[in-house]
């Protein structure tokens, strides 16, 4: 048991840090960085569909149908082209994912809450914690999903911000609950 909570502390730790190296990356190049993930997402699904055609062809007749590696190899070859090729095209559709990931902030804020509550009930000294990277959680994800921002760098940017802020804030939670267990 012990080491099942360490190793889902351990994962929330590495969640944490991800978060805010990613801002980190957001805030300081935010058209670059995206590009850059935008390419590599798109090299990785060109080279999944290469390797999904070659099992299909090298697969038995019958394992292949089954397998159906050949229509999800072609799917993966021309995402992957879309990504790789047409970056500014999907750099252009980033005001909707922004406030995609905008509802989310605000879902994990009011997952957030339940982990306040829950340790408030449970009588932690520390419950306001969580309950204050839940507000963070969901100001900033409103703030995405109300798009005030003119530019999808600006936009990045601030995306960059909120999720440094947040990851600081889960960071501190994460710290003040260690201290309690």
């Amino acid at each position: 048991m012990d080491k099942i909570r360490k190793n889902k502390r351990i994962n929330a730790l590495v969640l944490c840090l991800s978060e805010l190296i990613i801002g980190i990356l957001l805030l300081v190049k935010p058209v670059g960085f995206t590009s850059g993930i935008i390419i590599a997402i798109g090299v990785a699904l060109m080279m999944r569909g290469v390797m999904d055609i070659v099992s299909y062809f090298k697969a038995s007749p019958t394992e292949a149908a089954k397998q159906r590696g050949l229509a999800s190899g072609v799917i993966c070859l021309l995402l992957g082209f879309v990504c790789s090729f047409m970056t500014n095209w999907l750099l252009a559709a980033f005001p909707f994912m922004s406030m995609v990931y905008g509802i989310m902030l605000v879902l994990l804020g009011v997952e957030k809450v339940q982990t306040a509550v829950d340790q408030k009930r449970l009588g932690a000294g520390k419950w306001y914690m969580p309950a204050i990277s839940a507000a963070i959680s969901v100001v900033c994800g409103a703030v995405i999903m109300f798009n005030p921002f003119t530019t999808t760098v600006y936009m990045w940017m601030f995306t960059g911000i909120s999720l440094i802020v947040e990851a600081i804030a889960d960071i501190v939670s994460f710290a003040m609950n260690q201290k309690n267990t």
